[in-house]
């Protein structure tokens, strides 16, 4: 479709190193892969006769008498008074993860809207969960300049060469190491006081400027083009100077129980990506996400499209609602049902 993955000068795909990969099998986008991706995606979409339906927010999933899931409510954004209703032989859901719950106070990588309702609201249509309360730390949130607190610093840069160094200037980690390991490790070097202090936030270094001494000058420009211009523009060259971070939350690794064609417990519901569980288990490697939503995307969609030629539905009603709410009942100072635990 056109995707613009790095290629070297024989125009043949570069494959790099993953954290906790054997051998290179990964392609990027200079820095900014999702992008890139969502970039030709959307551009298919808008040329297609596929309909699209703006500033509309899924309240609750509609089930039949046979609780089969037969459309969803939605609210307008624009006009919170104002609600749709949209009935449908099959229902996907592809609405992301949660990381703007901020479990832990850890800040987030996430965009505004990823604060799970895609799982609540199947799981209120009577979808199974799995592997719920676990989630992925990225090892590189920025931490400072404060406006860029909490964001993705891409492991394309650990894998250029950057390392991770504490306040002794010691590399205290192999940064190719799994995410897991590595955020342990520097969540371990800020508790026992070697972090860089900054106040109310404690993190690591990221050496940068790593990048350009050993592939050469320029390096950084080309290879991170997004990175270098959005510190730039703080007055940071991260060819110079080495840039804080932290961990910060970045997946959703459990989430709606699905089988391998993304087919949910609740007949004619289909979930897919982040807010699917059961695909990585309870961890996962790097680039398997932009990976699985591509594949596991297209297995749904073809799925659902295949079930929907057999399918007749029956009448829509907010019965699986009737049953939530009354599970609901006893539990004081709660409005729905406790699937993330409490942290303190």
């Amino acid at each position: 479709m056109g995707v613009g993955f790095d290629k070297d000068e024989n125009g043949e795909m570069i494959e790099r190193y993953g954290g906790g990969t054997s051998f290179p099998r990964m392609h990027c986008a200079k820095d900014c892969t999702g992008l890139e991706m969502m970039r030709v995606l959307k551009k298919e979409v808008f040329s297609s006769d596929v309909k699209i339906l703006e500033y509309l927010s899924a309240v609750e999933i509609l089930t039949d008498d046979n609780n089969r899931a037969v459309g969803a409510v939605f609210v307008n954004t624009e006009n919170y008074k104002k609600t749709t209703v949209i009935y449908a032989k099959s229902v996907i859901v592809a609405t992301g993860g949660a990381g703007r719950l901020y479990y832990g106070d850890f800040p987030t990588s996430n965009s505004y809207g990823s604060t799970g309702d895609g799982v609540v609201l199947c799981y209120r249509a009577g979808a199974e969960l799995v592997d719920i309360d676990s989630l992925q730390y990225h090892p590189t949130g920025a931490l400072y300049p404060q406006f860029l607190r909490g964001a993705l610093i891409t492991e394309k840069v650990r894998s250029l060469g950057a390392k991770l160094v504490n306040n002794q200037g010691k590399s205290f980690i192999d940064p190719m190491e799994t995410r897991d390991v590595v955020c342990a490790s520097i969540i371990g070097e800020c508790r026992e006081g070697r972090g860089v202090n900054l106040g109310k936030d404690v993190g690591v270094f990221l050496d940068t400027p790593m990048i350009d001494l050993l592939h050469g000058k320029g390096t950084t420009e080309t290879e991170l083009p997004n990175l270098y211009k959005t510190y730039l523009k703080a007055g940071i060259d991260i060819t110079k100077e080495p840039i804080l971070v932290y961990p910060t939350l970045h997946y959703q690794n459990g989430g709606v129980k699905i089988d391998e064609f993304g087919r949910t417990a609740v007949k004619n519901l289909y979930a897919v990506g982040e807010v699917a569980g059961g695909v990585h288990g309870r961890n996962r490697l790097m680039g398997n996400s932009l990976l699985e939503v591509i594949v596991f995307g297209r297995i749904a969609g073809e799925t659902a499209g295949k079930d929907s030629a057999n399918i007749s539905v029956g009448v829509p009603s907010a019965a699986n609602l009737k049953k939530y709410y009354g599970d609901c009942k006893g539990i004081k100072d709660e409005y729905s049902p406790q699937i993330m635990p409490k942290i303190n």
